[in-house]
C-alpha cells in the first residue's frame, strides 16, 4: 500500500458531517486561478481539495458539504462520476487510472451549496446551517493540508465526544508569524496536548498576541455556533470572522484546543505550495526514489553554481 493512503481506524462518531469552505477567489495564484478554482490546483496528481475530503472520510465523516462560489463548477465535476472517461478507461483495461477517476465520488456523500457573497469564513460556515441542522460538525479549510499519516481530526473528534462544546486545532508558530493567524489565549487542562481556549484574536501584532498558539484550519463546532454567527458583526476586512464567534464561545468556557505538532502543509502561499508538492512527491512509493535522486542532483547543481548566468523566469 502507498504510505500516503493509510486509512485511519475510527469507531462510531457523534459527528458525521464536514463542511469545506471553497468559495475563495484564489488571487494569490493568479493567473492560474483565473479559470481554475484554487482548490483544484494539483498537489502531485490530485487536486488539493481531494486531500481534504480524504482526511474527512478517513476520520469517519461520510457527509461533506462544499461551500463554493461562482466559477467553482470544476469542484462539483471532480467529485461526480465521469461516465465517458470511465468507459474509455474501462475499454482500455486501465484499472489503475479507472480507480483513480472513480475514487473522488466514492469518498463520501458530497453536497454543494453556493456562498452568494464573499463575506468571510464565518459567513461560509453559516451557509451550512440548514444542511448541518442541530448536529456538531467539522470544518476543514482547503489551504491547510494535514499529512494523511496524522490523526489530528480523529483526535479532535475524540475531544468533542469527551468534552462537548467546540474544538479547534492549534499549532505553535514563531512570534514573527503570529500576525498571519488567529491566535488563542489558553490555559492548561492537565491533559497532554489539550488546552482550554479562553480567548481568540484575529491576526494580532506580535506585541498583542496572547500566546504563540496559532489557529490552523481544522475545527469541530457545536451547533450553538450558528446562533452566535447570526449576531456576529463584520470584523477584520469587513468580513464575518469565525474567530470572533469562537471568541464569544470561548468566554463561556466551551472551546478546547488540540495542540498539533505533526506534518502540516500550507498550500495558500506560492512557496509553501511548491514545498508541499516536493515533500509529498518525495514520500510517494511510486515517485519518491526517482524524484528524490533527481532533486539531490538538481540542488547539488545549484550549489555548484550550475545555474549561473541563466535568466530567471518572469514572476
Amino acid at each position: 500500500m502507498n504510505r500516503m493512503s493509510i486509512p485511519h481506524t475510527t469507531s462510531a462518531r457523534a459527528v458525521t458531517k464536514a463542511v469545506v469552505p471553497a468559495a475563495g477567489l484564489g488571487t494569490r495564484f493568479l493567473p492560474a486561478t483565473k479559470a481554475t478554482p484554487k482548490e483544484m490546483l494539483p498537489v502531485v496528481d490530485k487536486p488539493a481539495i481531494q486531500y481534504v475530503v480524504e482526511e474527512a472520510a478517513a476520520a469517519g465523516l461520510d457527509d461533506v458539504l462544499m461551500v463554493t462560489g461562482r466559477h467553482k463548477r470544476a469542484i462539483e465535476d471532480h467529485f461526480d462520476n465521469a461516465f465517458e472517461l470511465e468507459q474509455a478507461l474501462a475499454a482500455k483495461g486501465d484499472a489503475v487510472r479507472l480507480d483513480a477517476v472513480r475514487d473522488p465520488a466514492r469518498l463520501a456523500n458530497i453536497h454543494h451549496i453556493r456562498q452568494g457573497e464573499p463575506l468571510g469564513l464565518g459567513h461560509a460556515v453559516l451557509c451550512a446551517r440548514r444542511h448541518v441542522g442541530d448536529q456538531p460538525f467539522a470544518v476543514l479549510l482547503g489551504d491547510d493540508l494535514i499529512d494523511p499519516r496524522e490523526t489530528l481530526l480523529s483526535r479532535m473528534l475524540d475531544v468533542r465526544d469527551q468534552h462537548a462544546g467546540s474544538v479547534i486545532a492549534l499549532m505553535e508558530v514563531p512570534p514573527e508569524q503570529i500576525h498571519l493567524y488567529g491566535c488563542a489565549a489558553v490555559e492548561a487542562t492537565g491533559e497532554d496536548g489539550l488546552v482550554r481556549v479562553t480567548g481568540l484574536v484575529e491576526k494580532p501584532s506580535r506585541q498583542d498576541a496572547p500566546s504563540s498558539y496559532a489557529v490552523i484550519g481544522r475545527y469541530v463546532l457545536d451547533p450553538a455556533v450558528f446562533d452566535t454567527l447570526e449576531r456576529t458583526p463584520p470584523g477584520r476586512g469587513g468580513e464575518i470572522q469565525l474567530t470572533d464567534t469562537l471568541q464569544e464561545l470561548a468566554a463561556g468556557g466551551t472551546v478546547h484546543g488540540v495542540v498539533f505538532d505533526g506534518l502540516r502543509y500550507d498550500t495558500g502561499d506560492k512557496a509553501d505550495y511548491l514545498r508541499t508538492v516536493v515533500r509529498l512527491a518525495c514520500d510517494r512509493d511510486d515517485l519518491g526514489p526517482e524524484f528524490t535522486a533527481w532533486l539531490k542532483e538538481f540542488v547539488a547543481g545549484l550549489e555548484e553554481g550550475a545555474g549561473a548566468g541563466r535568466r530567471p523566469l518572469a514572476a
